[in-house]
């Protein structure tokens, strides 16, 4: 029985970014709206990719200075242990992926809410919700495969 639980963990991780896929191609097939919606959602989508490539250059010198700085901390310690470490850094890592997979479904769902607002509240919630809903189950599924990979 104890078995059957530990091989759920990485299923459950896979079942949330199976969902969050299915998601996001639901959010694709949604009316993009107009030629002019279509435009500024593609600058957005253009800004929001460029300042994430900006933040992750620096983020990635910091990961890996903190990660260099636990390592030597650690290792100092009457028990070292480097897994400390190479645990910043995995989590470090499935951080970053989950907000390069939000940024870019909260790039699609923008524009695509604001064209299922023109037919009324409720479907402009279902895509803007759904759009929160990729982010976060990328999160936690992300957050619990890099767990369980630990």
């Amino acid at each position: 029985m104890e078995n059957l639980f530990y091989f759920l963990i990485p299923v459950s991780g896979v079942t949330a970014m199976i969902f969050a896929l299915w998601k996001s191609n639901w959010i694709s097939k949604q009316n993009p709206g107009n030629e002019k919606m279509q435009e500024i959602g593609l600058a957005v989508r253009e800004g929001a990719t460029a300042f994430i490539k900006r933040e992750y250059k620096v983020l990635t010198v910091f990961v890996l200075f903190v990660a260099a700085l636990l390592y030597w901390v650690n290792s100092g310690t009457e028990n070292p242990t480097p897994e400390v470490a190479i645990s910043f850094v995995v989590g470090a890592l499935c951080s970053a992926l989950a907000g390069a997979f939000g940024m870019r479904v909260a790039t699609l769902a923008n524009h695509r809410t604001t064209e299922a607002a023109r037919t009324g509240l409720s479907p402009a919630l279902n895509v803007a919700f759904s759009g929160g809903a990729v982010m976060g189950m990328n999160v936690v599924g992300l957050g619990i495969l890099g767990l369980f990979t630990l």
